[in-house]
């Protein structure tokens, strides 16, 4: 694809857009967005805007080290140019970090955008990871400004568009497709997929293609056992997809008029979706399989969907012993497959003086997630909970508390006035106020306690904020704004909750009325 296209589409990005960007500054503190310097006369189309509220930031900071660039629109006749650069929450879920309308699809507009989203980030940690399109001009300006981040091309993206490109193959060889994503996913070696790659390629008389001979070129940049050693966040064995935050909102036929209307949508989806999740984990108990006391340790610790992955994990060992095969030295190597599948098992090296192990699958340094074949050599030298160091915060339930993610990864303590600080501030303020939504919702009488407590609650921090100097009041009124729009939230949500229980009392009021009918009958007809 041209590295210099250019897109006029509806003339640039329409008034309203940019009225409704102009209006979220005002009242949302946080809240920015940036235009492409030459190009503010957006109305005549050309160049890049760029926009991120504070939840985004919020949401980098916790979850900003796998990061995925969704360009879908240059490959789907999308009438809108819109990106956005997202990532995976604590439940597995798509989180926002940001957006952008390209007009101009330059090397150096690409490049003023990464550095722009990197800017509004605040970050002085660059992701560990980045899954982008297979663009020349994304990939140089993504090198340019995260030269530190392992990047990606989007797996799905390619084999869609390979399996299109030979669909004349596929459809003399109805197998082929199912053969050629085999290749691609069920290799659990590099030599594996290697041999496979070059058998599939002789089979079908594929050996010089040059489709093929290209796309083998940036093997090292797309196939799934060559990024193993990366933490990409992706609960799926071998990823690659988008996971897209706004799959279902942003389609090919949303226009310029409507895309406001799609992002606040997604973002209302999504926010209800996360707090559908942290109510799930915290009020449900996950369904023990073992008497494990790593089990348990692991239910109390990981949200309900990051426990499930590991579960199943940790059930698996049950069929996949370890058997040692090297005992030379401090590190001793086991050897872990599963019953009958010999050919097909994993080398586990475990240091017990730090209680260690690394697995050849690298299940761990990809997801997250410690192995099968890590837990079998564990369950073996009788190691009984799970090591701190194979516990990211990233996937537990207090992943969005305490220090940032990325914060703690960095080492260095954050200064007090700092924005980072600010954020976490906000964050913890944000989980208090969702407890006082989850004991709300229980009965009339709940509910009207906590919406006074929070009503109050705004006032002293009102009063507080009034004896402040000038230059803290101004901080200090951005962040009763931000809480009051989590307040307003919390009454709408507390409101839906109210009016769902009036509406189940109504209900109960009406069958009684009826059962109390159907009993006066009953003793009518009797008397006759």
């Amino acid at each position: 694809m041209s590295g210099s296209r250019h897109r006029a589409l509806g003339g640039g990005v329409q008034q309203h857009v940019l009225d409704y960007l102009k209006r979220m500054q005002v009242e949302r503190p946080g809240f920015s967005y940036e235009i492409q310097k030459g190009h503010e006369n957006e109305s005549s189309g050309g160049g890049v805007v760029f926009w991120a509220d504070p939840v985004c930031k919020i949401n980098y900071s916790f979850f900003g080290d796998a990061v995925t660039f969704d360009t879908a629109y240059r490959t789907h006749r999308f009438k809108v140019p819109f990106a956005s650069f997202a990532g995976i929450n604590h439940h597995g879920q798509p989180v926002l970090f940001g957006c952008a309308l390209i007009f101009d699809e330059s090397e150096s507009s690409f490049l003023w955008l990464f550095q722009t989203w990197l800017r509004a980030m605040g970050s002085f940690t660059h992701p560990v990871s980045l899954i982008i399109e297979p663009d020349r001009s994304i990939e140089l300006a993504a090198a340019q400004v995260l030269p530190q981040t392992r990047h990606r091309y989007c797996k799905q993206e390619i084999l869609q568009q390979t399996l299109e490109k030979l669909s004349d193959v596929s459809q003399s060889h109805p197998g082929f497709g199912a053969e050629f994503k085999q290749c691609i996913d069920g290799a659990e070696t590099i030599n594996e997929f290697e041999s496979h790659w070059q058998s599939l390629l002789q089979r079908y008389y594929l050996v010089d293609n040059q489709l093929l001979q290209s796309m083998y070129a940036t093997r090292e940049q797309w196939v799934p056992v060559y990024m193993r050693n990366t933490f990409f966040g992706q609960l799926s064995g071998n990823g690659g997809g988008l996971n897209s935050f706004f799959d279902g909102f942003v389609t090919a036929s949303t226009t310029m008029q409507m895309i406001v209307k799609q992002y606040e949508k997604a973002l209302a989806s999504w926010n209800e979706e996360e707090l559908k999740a942290d109510h799930e984990t915290t009020n449900t108990t996950p369904s023990l399989k073992t008497p494990s006391p790593m089990e348990r340790q692991a239910a109390n610790l990981y949200t309900k969907r990051i426990f499930m992955k590991f579960q199943e994990e940790l059930v698996e060992t049950l069929a996949n012993p370890a058997t040692k095969v090297d005992d030379s030295g401090d590190v001793v190597r086991y050897r872990v497959a599963k019953f009958g599948e010999d050919h097909r098992g994993h080398t586990v090296s475990f240091c017990s003086f730090e209680n260690k192990a690394t697995c050849s699958c690298q299940m761990f340094e990809f997801s997250g997630i410690i192995c099968r074949h890590v837990l079998a050599v564990f369950r073996a030298k009788n190691v009984l909970t799970l090591p701190s160091h194979y516990i990211l915060k990233r996937w537990t339930r207090d992943a969005r508390t305490g220090g940032a993610i990325l914060e703690e990864e960095c080492g260095s303590e954050i200064p007090n006035g700092t924005p980072e600080s600010s954020t976490s501030k906000y964050n913890n303020l944000r989980q208090e106020a969702i407890k006082y939504v989850e004991e709300g919702a229980k009965s009339i009488h709940v509910y009207k306690v906590a919406m006074n407590a929070l009503q109050e609650a705004a006032k002293k921090i009102s009063a507080v904020n009034s004896g402040l100097p000038s230059d803290a009041q101004v901080e200090k009124e951005k962040k009763i704004q931000e809480l009051t729009i989590e307040l307003e939230k919390t009454n709408q949500r507390c409101e839906v909750y109210r009016t769902n229980l009036l509406a189940v009392l109504r209900d109960m009021e009406e069958q009684k009325m009826k059962l109390s009918v159907k009993v006066q009958n009953a003793r009518l007809s009797m008397k006759e």
